[in-house]
């Protein structure tokens, strides 16, 4: 076995093993699609090592509107106990994911859509420490619970403030007990904002998401949580022609906000997962947000990621230039 392939498989390994925690008697269910046969079938085999039963859901139609099937079939999930959503978009904000974790059941996101021929699983990110990347997201989340606002800034423009009354911040590691039985492969701590209120500029020179890296920064205006306004530069009009694409004017709507928390991640435009996930950075989530603990429906879900914030918590400081800070205590 070459490399390459020890690599992949060492992913698939950690997927099941250490993220699911696949035991004798579950019964598993891997959504994908041809293009990836492959990371499904290895992680098939490492849930058959298991003693778990493993049923393989292979999509004929994929897309960026895929997470419509699963709104308009919200039973399909309840046969399993654990379910991997491994195809090119993430499932994790549809029906059938939320009505399959609210019964007690596993789910775990592992979109694999990459720009480039490299698996997503055999990316080095997939081996960070998940115990170090949980105590940094409770690090963070003890702030962020007790506040009503977040400001972000950047050196490269960003000025942008979200708001999070009565919405619960949380977070993901890959391990879905650690999420209460969902995670995603997205090493973040992630907050179902308000979907009315995202005010402000963000400056996006990390990434496009599904899209890949930005030639160039792109200036984006929100006003009462919508994009008013994209910076029609060339990667600003490739931006505004992938959003129309899911022909939904909700799919403009601010609805999470995100920070990551993989120091082994790189933020490059290769993989959408790994780029968000990277410590340094921030994103914010467009569209659907219901998984998350949101109001929001949409067609979809996509993020734009941003390097180097400061990031307030009303007014206390937990970031500055991406990196952790712990906040002085406030003096009476």
């Amino acid at each position: 076995m070459n490399d390459y392939l020890e690599r992949l498989e060492r992913g698939a390994q950690i997927v099941i093993q250490d993220w699911m925690k696949i035991k004798r008697g579950d019964r598993l269910l891997i959504v994908t699609s041809d293009k990836y046969i492959l990371e499904s079938s290895a992680l098939k085999k490492y849930a058959l090592k298991r003693k778990a039963s493993v049923d393989m859901m292979i999509m004929e139609k994929t897309g960026i509107q895929v997470g419509v099937f699963f709104d308009e079939n919200e039973l399909i999930f309840d046969n399993y106990t654990a379910i991997i959503g491994a195809t090119d978009y993430s499932l994790v904000t549809t029906r059938a994911t939320k009505r399959a974790i609210e019964s007690g059941n596993m789910f775990l996101s592992l979109p694999l859509s990459v720009n480039n021929q490299k698996s997503m699983l055999s990316y080095d990110f997939i081996a960070m420490d998940t115990k170090k990347s949980k105590m940094m997201a409770k690090v963070i989340m003890k702030y962020i619970h007790n506040s009503s606002m977040l400001q972000i800034t950047t050196k490269a423009g960003t000025n942008l403030k979200v708001y999070k009354r009565d919405r619960t911040p949380g977070f993901f590691n890959g391990v879905v007990k650690d999420g209460n039985g969902y995670s995603s492969a997205s090493f973040e701590v992630y907050v179902p904002i308000e979907e009315t209120k995202t005010e402000g500029i963000m400056v996006v020179d990390g990434s496009l998401g599904y899209i890949g890296r930005p030639k160039e920064p792109i200036k984006i205006s929100f006003s009462q949580g919508k994009i008013q306004k994209i910076q029609q530069n060339k990667s600003g009009i490739l931006l505004s022609k992938y959003i129309k694409k899911y022909n939904d004017p909700q799919m403009y709507v601010a609805s999470e906000f995100g920070i990551g928390l993989n120091s082994y991640s790189k933020c490059e435009g290769n993989c959408y997962i790994e780029d968000e996930s990277a410590y340094g950075t921030f994103h914010i989530g467009f569209g659907r947000n219901i998984a998350l603990g949101g109001v929001h429906e949409a067609s979809g879900h996509f993020d734009l990621v941003s390097l180097e914030p400061d990031i307030y918590a009303d007014n206390r400081k937990i970031m500055q230039q991406g990196r952790i800070i712990i906040p002085e205590p406030e003096v009476y």
